[in-house]
């Protein structure tokens, strides 16, 4: 029987702060500066009060001439606002990886990979003991073991790449911070000494609940700068002229659906067994249809209307495109006018583009190569109203591989219906080739503190099982109500880890995670003793697949699988899974 060891405080928020260097002062020179001088601090709750936020979850960072802020493509977990001094956003075209010093992250050598076999603990999720006090300190993020980037050749740089100036008051990188994705720019201090208040998700959020001022400009600055960005990134556009492509611009609207924090309402759907019928609609079959609708963020699901109910098609990710083969049609043939094939449903929380037809049919049509234009739709057989119908199967190109294999209906509603579409290293196993003899789950055990970080356990259709591991989805919710940030992106690869020294054991992202693939854990001492807090109640810490991260070779449960039968699958798109149903 397990001895109990001596009670310690329970760790809290605020154990862990964003950066040791922050004072007194700091946080009282922030409330002198807009807008935080224009927030009422009676509306911030006792737990959560206004100057506590910006002294925990906030830190003043300094940076040299040249010296990159942050970098296209790298995920963040901040947002940040210029005090003093300026930046420089690179606009077009981006900085090559070698001159923003990108490297992969260092992985542990053979020997080391080795040696951990003989040294883990004894037992598992063995605390270390500087934890144990209930206080974690971390190291300030202008720390001197921050490594530093400096631009070269600045003025090469300004010559070659269009730039635009952050001056003081500037905030920059919410997206990247509130929508859980990549850096969309690399941005340099153009100044020496350009002074930067870095404010990590957690205290963003905080500040834009609580006080509707900080919400309403970090609202619109989000929708000016989204759009910007993603109409550039459209490749219908690129055969437009500059003029063009502005006047198109000032006609989109960028629109949300669906709820920052959507897990909680998936579950209830999922119980319910029909949550295609509660999703949002943005468009639905035989409306006319008047715009092109593009997937900025999120996923959206392509249905049809199917005896009493609907069946899924497909469903749209980041870049595709809803309507424009309706609109093609229509304009190429006036006489037989088409309504829309399909209906739209906003699955999660999904920004998206919205182009009117008529601006399409001016700008957009007129431009593209006739290589370009969708085929026209055929007229259903025995219809007889002028708005006809699609007669044949949808064209659904995410949804077969390059060899021509299809992810049948049936596989199809399977993963739509759980959203596993969401995941990017989704663990699948073939039940026809697993022999149950769990070398993966040892292999991971054996990597990660004798505790193995999935279950071989999960939804089944036919022979394939998506097990509860975590994988490591495109928009990771888990995050969301994590207070301290323990539960983050990897800023090079984008996997989804949890920093067991910040981690206070809330539950918070295992309640979060739609598919059940993250677990509590009880920490121990090193004589395996349960540490308790001093409410007599265990001390627990999340754990999840990391996907072997820091592991050479990649992700241990795959590499260990003698007969082939589990694979890591991108379920963003769905040729490697129509690949890999067809071996």
């Amino acid at each position: 029987m397990t001895t109990i060891a001596p009670s310690l405080g329970r760790p809290r928020r605020w154990d862990a702060a964003f950066s040791d260097d922050m004072t007194e002062a700091d946080a009282a020179r922030l409330l002198t500066v807009s807008p935080f001088n224009e927030m009422n601090p009676e509306s911030f709750p006792g737990s959560a009060p206004l100057r506590e936020i910006l002294k925990n979850d906030t830190c003043i960072r300094r940076f040299k001439a040249g010296e990159i802020i942050v970098r296209e493509g790298d995920y963040g977990n901040s947002a940040f606002m210029v005090l003093t001094g300026a930046g420089q956003v690179i606009i077009a075209p981006a900085l090559p990886p070698s001159a923003v010093g990108r490297r992969e992250s260092k992985r542990r050598g053979i020997f080391r990979a080795i040696a951990q076999l003989w040294s883990n603990p004894a037992e598992p999720e063995v605390l270390p003991k500087s934890a144990r006090k209930g206080v974690v300190t971390t190291k300030g993020k202008g720390g001197k073991d921050e490594i530093h980037i400096i631009l070269q050749d600045i003025p090469a740089v300004l010559n070659k790449h269009r730039t635009a100036s952050l001056e003081a008051g500037a905030f920059f990188g919410e997206i990247a911070a509130l929508s859980r994705i990549p850096r969309t720019a690399t941005i340099f201090a153009r100044d020496e000494g350009t002074e930067l208040l870095e404010i990590r998700w957690q205290g963003l959020r905080d500040l834009m609940k609580f006080d509707p001022k900080l919400r309403a400009y970090i609202d619109r600055i989000y929708r000016e700068r989204a759009l910007s960005t993603a109409l550039s990134e459209i490749p219908l556009m690129k055969y437009l002229s500059e003029d063009a492509k502005k006047k198109v611009a000032a006609a989109t609207q960028f629109e949300t659906y669906g709820d920052y924090e959507w897990s909680g309402k998936f579950k209830d759907m999922a119980k319910s067994g029909a949550p295609a019928a509660k999703e949002q609609v943005v468009a639905a079959e035989e409306d006319y249809p008047n715009s092109v609708i593009i997937v900025r963020t999120g996923f959206a699901r392509v249905t049809q209307r199917y005896g009493a109910g609907n069946r899924t098609l497909n469903y749209l990710g980041a870049g595709q495109v809803y309507g424009f083969d309706e609109i093609a049609h229509n304009w190429s043939h006036p006489g037989q006018p088409v309504t829309l094939q399909y209906t739209l449903r906003v699955m999660g929380y999904t920004h998206i583009l919205v182009i009117p037809a008529a601006i399409i049919e001016q700008f957009v049509l007129p431009s593209l190569p006739a290589n370009k234009l969708p085929a026209p739709i055929a007229e259903a057989e025995g219809t007889r109203s002028p708005f006809a119908r699609r007669a044949d199967p949808p064209r659904a190109p995410a949804a077969s591989a390059a060899d021509g294999a299809q992810i049948g209906p049936e596989m199809m509603e399977f993963l739509t219906q759980n959203r596993f579409f969401n995941g990017t290293e989704a663990m699948l196993i073939n039940l026809d080739r697993c022999t149950r003899c769990d070398d993966c789950v040892r292999a991971c055990a054996a990597t990660h503190d004798n505790n193995p970080r999935f279950l071989r356990h999960g939804p089944i259709h036919e022979n394939v099982m998506v097990a509860q591991a975590c994988m490591h989805c495109t928009d990771p919710v888990c995050m969301i109500g994590c207070p301290t940030g323990a539960i983050h992106r990897d800023s090079f690869g984008g996997q989804v880890v949890v920093n067991p020294a910040t981690c206070i054991g809330c539950t918070a992202c295992a309640n979060n995670c739609p598919y059940g693939n993250i677990r509590m854990v009880e920490t121990r001492d090193d004589t395996g003793e349960i540490l308790v807090a001093s409410d007599a109640k265990p001390i627990l810490k999340a754990t999840k697949c990391d996907l072997c991260v820091d592991q050479m070779g990649g992700p241990a449960c795959e590499r260990a699988c003698p007969h082939d039968a589990l694979q890591r699958l991108n379920l963003n798109t769905l040729d490697e899974l129509a690949a890999w149903l067809h071996r």
